[in-house]
């Protein structure tokens, strides 16, 4: 932080201050306000009186001399409760609303209960971030140390703050989306944005600020009495989700991520300067090529592999993967790297992209650009015929790219489409690369990661921002083989770190805890699949359970349950492994661009293999357990918003299609319903397990099913179904279907579950779940 350091305010007397008696005995105007100031509660008459020994007669004239400095504009409020306009107490609850231009922290506090002007913003100067919680950012509701602000570059700052601590957000404050009463008198409602408070609040008239029809807008709650229905006053006005391209707005301000950069940020970007030559190896008649997705705005890794002539060697090869050197443009301690460190990895959306990096860096500096000179950190690995690796080594290097090709044109080339593009390539870039990935995807089956079939669904859009096409991209050879380049780059950074006893973050895989192992033994035992219990659990094992699972009715039901049963990845400098990968050391090498924990691992090859300047800094290492925690944290974030916003989309897309009926998997079990997933859509829904029928449905967890207490037919995940929609929210992403298809008999091996025999009639949903709206 690049400000002058503020000016010490003044001490504030504490405690009695007696006088003497007489006019003479009266506090000075100043006084007053300092002892106000200093208050961590409510100040009124009494509490002056009491705090400089005012008795008798002398309370007349305090009366008198409160009253000038009311009049005056020195205070505001009333006999029990003053205050200085405007102020704040020393200790305040605050939410950090944004950031100024020099990426500072912004609050405001959080109830505001004087009715003169607005509410003040306070910079935050000081910053004490936990160890294993992610960076305090927008949306953070945090308790602060507050003084006055005498800095001289207070850029219109009233007040200062030092977090003390983060606290809970309040439910009561909530964002929604505003929708005008339609009589056009003011006020309003509330729309939901989440699935799990599915209901609306009305706005009095007056109530709903400058927010327009359809903004989302932050709110809190109020009561009128005791039992009266509770009423939202717009705080803030956030922008339109219905704006083209801005549906994914909800989730960024719901989870509090960081998406406009801040100037000083911009700032720093637009001065660095590409590297030169010196001290790094010539690639540049390397004929590395990138292979991205058709619409990729950046391309940060590239591709080259030959036949080693090492006749001690036969039939092995020599697999290069260039990374964009993005450590040489964001150093340790800089604007730019607080910032990209606060994000933790740029996060994906149908409708845009929030990076981690500034575009000036991910989408210039360090886009490996078609015939363009780039920086760059090389993994230089050789292999033998069977695919296992002999040897490894790393390079700063300079890199031009010999081509930029689509995934889809570089398998249609290998595939005997040959497109203009393509054809120079063929004999000494693509063939080599396919020749080497048969090798490297042998060496994969051979390790045996874990293979689940979960095909990922694309969502593409309008030039208004809405869905036309949900579509399953064809898994192709060409994905499979950069990514087993990068998992073999991967690979290769942790060991190199690790054999030079360097610094590591690694990205770790734990198996399945004893709980979900038992939970997915007995679902399997259902289906007469066996899990083996003798020694240490492999993927392999999992792999054969869903090779078998492919001659059942229901392969796609033992995938999602296996997939259920695996524990969450992260970053951690404490090593234990991969499972899913089925690898013993694994760090993340390949995207600094969008991962900082790439970043992390540039710097520390750098530092630790001596390839010059931008390695880890001494302030960075003793942290590196605390920022690993930090960037899981916001990796989790990334993934539920672009996962929320897609299901926003999709509810928007069905609807109009209220009513209609689709084909659908039972996706979830739980005792108050079914999740219910569309086929062509992937929508999930919910089917409350009231409308199921009249008898009463048991929850059999072990089996995942539903089964009726009296006829014995139920439903069980990943059954294939027929639903209807009967309600749709696309504010919230949620969608509400009634079961069409009939419940059947199960072959559950476990039986019914043991309680009462009598039927103790239809469950009934919480009212929240989908009830009626108001």
């Amino acid at each position: 932080m690049n400000r002058p350091p503020p000016k010490k305010a003044p001490k504030v007397p504490k405690g009695k201050t007696h006088l003497p008696a007489g006019d003479d005995a009266l506090p000075s105007k100043a006084q007053v306000l300092s002892f106000i100031e200093s208050s961590p509660t409510k100040v009124g008459k009494r509490e002056i009186a009491k705090a400089f020994g005012i008795k008798g007669s002398d309370k007349i004239a305090l009366k008198r001399l409160l009253g000038e400095m009311a009049e005056s504009g020195m205070l505001a409020g009333n006999r029990s409760d003053l205050h200085q306009p405007g102020s704040l107490p020393p200790m305040s609850t605050l939410d950090i609303i944004g950031r100024d231009v020099q990426g500072d922290l912004i609050g405001q506090p959080t109830v505001w209960e004087h009715a003169e002007g607005d509410r003040p913003q306070v910079l935050i100067t000081q910053v004490r971030n936990v160890p294993g919680e992610p960076a305090y950012g927008v949306g953070d509701r945090v308790l602060v140390k507050i003084s006055r602000y005498l800095g001289e570059d207070a850029s219109g700052f009233e007040f200062q703050g030092s977090i003390i601590k983060r606290l809970p957000r309040d439910k009561g404050r909530l964002l929604g989306i505003f929708r005008k009463s339609k009589t056009g008198g003011g006020g309003g409602s509330i729309e939901p944005i989440s699935r799990k408070e599915l209901r609306s609040y009305g706005i009095h008239k007056g109530d709903e600020g400058s927010a327009k029809d359809g903004d989302l807008v932050r709110f809190d709650l109020a009561r009128k009495g005791r039992f009266a229905e509770p009423q939202a006053r717009i705080l803030e006005s956030l922008g339109n989700p219905d704006d083209q391209r801005q549906i994914s707005l909800i989730a960024v301000h719901a989870h509090g991520i960081p998406d406009d950069f801040p100037e000083s940020v911009v700032t720093e970007s637009e001065t660095l300067k590409p590297p030169t030559l010196a001290g790094r190896t010539d690639l540049r008649t390397l004929p590395l090529i990138t292979i991205d997705p058709v619409d990729a705005r950046d391309h940060d890794d590239a591709v080259y592999a030959i036949a080693d002539v090492d006749p001690k060697n036969p039939g092995g090869f020599i697999l290069y993967v260039a990374i964009a050197d993005v450590a040489h443009f964001v150093r340790p301690q800089t604007k730019i790297d607080r910032e990209a460190q606060l994000r933790g990895n740029s996060v994906y959306f149908p409708d845009r992209v929030v990076p981690m990096l500034p575009e000036r860096i991910s989408n210039d500096l360090c886009s490996l650009v078609e015939g363009k000179d780039r920086g760059v950190l090389v993994a230089r690995m050789i292999f033998d015929a069977q695919g296992d690796k002999r040897s490894h080594g790393f390079m700063r290097a300079m890199m031009r790219s010999a081509a930029k090709l689509s995934y889809q044109e570089a398998q249609s080339a290998i595939d005997g489409d040959v497109s203009a593009k393509c054809a120079p390539l063929m004999e000494t870039v693509l063939k080599p690369l396919w020749a080497a990935y048969e090798k490297l995807a042998a060496a994969r089956d051979r390790r045996e990661p874990l293979d689940l079939d979960l095909p990922e669904r694309k969502i593409k859009l309008g030039i208004d921002g809405r869905v036309i096409a949900i579509e399953t991209p064809e898994r192709l050879t060409a994905h499979r083989l950069i990514e087993e380049c990068m998992i073999q780059a991967n690979v290769a950074a942790a060991e190199a770190l690790e054999g030079k006893k360097g610094l590591v973050v690694y990205r770790i895989h734990d198996q399945p805890s004893k709980e979900k192992l038992k939970s997915l033994k007995d679902f399997l035992d259902t289906l007469d699949l066996k899990l083996p219990v003798v020694g240490e659990l492999k993927p392999g094992a999992l792999n054969k359970i869903l090779a078998q699972a492919k001659s059942l009715p229901v392969p796609d039901l033992v995938n999602e349950v296996v997939l259920r049963s695996q524990s969450q990845a992260e970053y951690n400098p404490d090593n234990i492994g991969h499972f899913g990968l089925n690898l013993r050391k694994y760090a993340h090498f390949t995207s600094p661009i969008r991962r900082y924990a790439d970043l992390l691992v540039h710097r520390a090859l750098i530092m630790t293999l001596k390839l010059g300047d931008g390695g880890l800094h001494d302030a960075e290492m003793p942290k590196l357990g605390a920022i690993a925690q930090a960037i899981s944290q916001t990796e989790r974030r990334a993934m539920a918003a672009e996962r929320e916003t897609t299901d926003r989309l999709i509810a928007a897309h069905l609807s109009n299609h209220v009513g209609a009926t689709f084909v659908a998997r039972i996706a979830g079990v739980t005792r108050s319903g079914l999740f219910v997933r569309l086929k062509d859509t992937g929508a999930d829904g919910f089917i409350p397990i009231s409308s199921l029928g009249a008898e009463y449905y048991n929850h059999i967890e072990e089996a995942h099913a539903l089964v009726g207490s009296r006829s014995g037919l139920g439903y069980r995940l990943g059954e294939a179904v027929d639903v209807k929609l009967l309600e749709c929210i696309p504010s919230a992403g949620a969608l509400r279907f009634a079961m069409v298809t009939p419940p059947k008999k199960l072959s559950l091996r476990e039986g019914r579950p043991a309680g009462p025999a009598r039927d103790p009639g239809p469950r009934r949903l919480p009212r929240e779940k989908f009830g009626k709206r108001k």
